[in-house]
């Protein structure tokens, strides 16, 4: 196999942690972004008896000048043969009612999930182009993972999956616009998988405590986030299976333009596509534990209403 070298970012855990080591075995030698010298060392010890050379290198995608060594190192690793694939992948999850994620969370799930795979993306198409030139045209890959988020919005995760949406919609409109280069494009979309991800944002949720402002409109909402992250954890499959769609999307023929992962994304998918918007909307309350009941009575409507014209 001609030397075909791999960006990937988000390597300390979870999916990629999974997909560095499934690629290591394939022979591929991985540029893998971590955060820290720990995740580092954990990586390298992953990677020994691997067929695919390991480089873990410190990434921190909201950071110019941290993308900027990355990719310095890079095209100094990679050489003549640039880049067989750009696999972004680092994400983070900030739960809670829109109302109550404050400005700054926002833009912090935004900075992370989505302007930090632009500009990863951004630096990299240089690369990608030299992988063309090398491996031949089709053959190099940039995969956006983003998650059945991307297709269905739930309550209390307004941030999280608007940035998903966005994840799914910036795939999708590069696969067209760089069709004509050479470089094929996948959105990888896991629904539950087993990742700390689960663990912080359930860690996050359980931040509304039960005399936070949120809970006098949003307590059904918060306490169903919570048990419905409960719930989808415990069924969750594992990483290794999520890396082996990334892998496999990274050396098939062509590019495939979408890959669900895991029965539940599956399933999402095509209730979302097929059911109407009440229904399939009356589905996830029920998944939440939402009742219809309306959240206010006459009484505190009229309370409400005399708060809002004081203001």
């Amino acid at each position: 196999m001609k030397p075909s070298w791999v960006l990937i970012s988000g390597c300390s855990t979870g999916i990629g942690r999974a997909t560095v080591n499934r690629l290591a075995t394939e022979g591929f030698n991985m540029i893998a972004g971590v955060r820290s010298e720990k995740d580092r060392e954990v990586l390298l010890t992953d990677a020994r008896g691997k067929a695919g050379r390991v480089e873990p290198v410190i990434l921190d995608v909201t950071s110019e000048a941290s993308i900027t060594e990355v990719v310095r190192k890079s095209s100094e690793l990679s050489c003549e043969s640039g880049l067989r694939a750009v696999i972004n992948n680092a994400g983070i999850v900030v739960a809670g009612p829109m109302e109550h994620v404050s400005a700054a969370d926002w833009r912090r799930q935004f900075d992370v999930n989505v302007f930090g795979m632009i500009e990863l993306t951004r630096a990299t198409l240089p690369l990608l182009r030299r992988g063309v030139a090398f491996h031949g045209v089709h053959a190099p890959r940039l995969v956006f993972v983003s998650s059945i988020g991307g297709r269905v919005a739930q309550p209390g995760l307004s941030a999280y999956t608007s940035s998903k949406f966005a994840t799914t919609a910036l795939g999708d409109a590069l696969r067209l616009e760089i069709r004509r280069q050479g470089i094929g494009v996948t959105v990888v979309e896991p629904g539950a998988i087993k990742t700390a991800i689960w663990a912080k944002g359930d860690s996050a949720a359980e931040e509304f405590s039960a005399d936070h402002p949120a809970r006098r409109f949003y307590d059904a909402e918060i306490t169903g986030l919570t048990v419905a992250a409960k719930r989808a954890a415990s069924k969750a499959i594992s990483p290794d299976i999520a890396a082996a769609a990334i892998v496999g999307s990274v050396m098939a023929k062509r590019a495939p333009a979408h890959v669900l992962v895991g029965p539940d994304a599956k399933l999402l998918a095509v209730l979302k596509r097929w059911l109407p918007a009440s229904w399939f909307d009356g589905l996830l309350m029920r998944e939440f534990g939402i009742s219809g009941q309306p959240v206010l009575g006459l009484d505190s409507l009229g309370q409400r209403t005399s708060e809002l014209s004081s203001l």
